[in-house]
């Protein structure tokens, strides 16, 4: 795997964006937390410091080791990673008299700075910080302001070490991507290799030697990520891929022999597994979205180690984990902050003796269909929606039971054919419905009803690290709830969510 671009994360929700702009510009890029440096730091050829909710004057504020990599290689730090440097090295971090949440514009640059090249003044940024950098140490320069903010940038004299206190990442910085490339391209000199077609190349390679003549199971959900990972390996290793498709039991409605016909002009060796009532059961009486998870992960390791035991020498598990899978599982600090546990990140039981390979563990989710469609996988397969790995059990709140499935899976095939049907589904990036432990009181003809309620959610995203409500046309949504309710036995109400993430996440549990 090339190792282009370290990213140190200190808790800002802006790091996964760095991450993503700096694919964007075909560099491959890690994010790893502040406090867990890689042990070879020489592989790397520039850093780059997130932002984080700290202050850098807080006595409980991250303090990175930098011993290794300040002079050494190129270094940007971003907000928090720019005052930390400025603090640190002699500078007066303090709060700002203005404080700058939101769009600026830059007043001035100082001529021939690399860093801003092809950069013009009045340039507007994105800033979110309460601290300013007041004075800049002696050996530091300052090579752009704004009208608020005079130490808007800088660089340390005799190294390629900057520092910034706005956001280049986000979509408001309107030379963001134009910056981030002088540093990495210009001043670092990173080779802009991370393509799709290399990616193959390299991953099938990889595949091959890690695998050999071993045979691999692999989870199949009919998904973007688990399809991708399948059509890589099946190009390094064949028929000794050996795909499983499980119906737990709360996938959507007719998507098991939908799924399965899919795959059928695919190549691959795929082995359909009806474990519903398995699922079920372990779900009985279980209201608390971790538990739900939890017993649904280990539903699916049992019934993949049953499996197993029929493949012979089946040595490897291979999973459809992405990097926002991998990033959302680990915290800066710690397991306490995570967002939520994923069944798919991380090892296996002991009892199964098998090993885990997760082919695209690195990719955020617009990089595996780039993937896919260099593979030549069907667009219209690419383009599916994200879909939970534990299916509707967390779209609907509360405990399992089957009736409750079979009104969530009639609520959203309504749903998600009236999008198709609108052609509204590709300029969504995930929908579904959810079923709301919430009885309703209504009036169907003459007679009052307690039913369910159900809330529809449409959002738009480029990797599901951060997502806005996407706003349907009101009759799509008029027509689609009176479907609902009159063909739903069960539900007699339909809202529509038109929370963003963050603070919302994308699914309710």
């Amino acid at each position: 795997m090339q190792k282009n671009v370290l990213i140190l994360d200190f808790g800002s929700q802006y790091t996964q964006l760095i991450a993503r702009r700096v694919r964007e510009l075909n560099i491959y890029c890690e994010i790893h937390p502040f406090n867990k440096l890689p042990e070879d730091l020489s592989v790397f050829k520039a850093v780059i410091l997130s932002g984080s909710p700290f202050s850098c004057r807080n006595p409980e504020a991250p303090q990175p080791d930098l011993s290794n990599i300040k002079g050494k290689v190129p270094l940007l730090g971003v907000c928090f990673g720019a005052q930390f440097m400025a603090h640190n090295y002699g500078g007066e971090v303090a709060s700002s008299d203005t404080r700058e949440f939101g769009r600026a514009n830059l007043s001035f640059i100082k001529d021939g700075e690399m860093l801003f090249e092809n950069i013009l003044e009045q340039s507007q940024v994105w800033m979110s910080h309460s601290d300013s950098i007041k004075s800049i140490p002696e050996h530091f320069t300052r090579i752009a302001s704004t009208t608020d903010v005079l130490n808007a940038a800088y660089k340390i004299e005799g190294e390629d070490t900057y520092g910034i206190q706005f956001h280049p990442e986000v979509y408001h910085s309107t030379d963001g991507a134009q910056l981030l490339e002088n540093f990495l391209v210009k001043i670092a000199k990173v080779p802009q290799s991370w393509t799709p077609s290399a990616f193959v190349d390299m991953t099938v390679s990889e595949l091959k030697e890690k695998i050999g003549a071993d045979k691999v199971i692999l989870g199949l959900s009919g998904g973007v990520d688990s399809t991708v990972a399948a059509t890589l390996l099946h190009k390094a290793i064949g028929k000794n891929l050996h795909c499983i498709f499980v119906n737990n039991g709360l996938l959507r409605k007719n998507e098991f022999e939908s799924v399965l016909d899919q795959y059928k002009d695919m190549g691959l060796n795929v082995k359909g597994v009806d474990a519903t009532d398995r699922f079920m059961d372990a779900l009985k009486g279980i209201s608390d979205p971790e538990q739900k998870r939890k017993a649904i992960g280990n539903s699916f390791i049992e019934v993949f180690d049953d499996e197993a035991s029929l493949v012979e020498d089946a040595t490897f598990l291979a999973q459809g984990t992405i990097y926002p899978d991998v990033i959302e599982s680990i915290s800066v600090n710690g397991p306490s902050a995570t967002i939520k546990s994923h069944h798919n990140v991380g090892g296996l039981p002991e009892f199964m003796k098998l090993k885990v390979v997760e082919p695209l563990r690195m990719l955020f989710k617009d990089e595996v269909r780039r993937v896919g469609a260099e593979m030549g996988i069907d667009s219209k397969l690419l383009g599916r929606h994200p879909f939970p790995g534990p299916g509707l059990a967390i779209r609907i709140l509360g405990d399992i039971t089957k009736e409750k499935v079979r009104i969530l899976q009639e609520v959203d095939a309504i749903f998600i054919d009236g999008l198709r049907e609108w052609h509204l589904y590709d300029k969504v990036w995930q929908a579904g419905a959810i079923l709301l432990p919430v009885d309703s009181v209504g009036v169907m003809g003459d007679e009052r009803t307690y039913e369910k309620v159900v809330a529809l959610r449409a959002v738009e995203s480029t990797d599901g690290m951060t997502a806005d409500w996407v706003d349907l046309p009101y009759n799509f949504l008029q027509k689609v709830s009176n479907q609902i309710i009159n063909r739903v036995k069960g539900v007699n109400r339909v809202v529509y969510d038109i929370s963003s993430k963050p603070p919302a996440t994308i699914e309710w549990e």
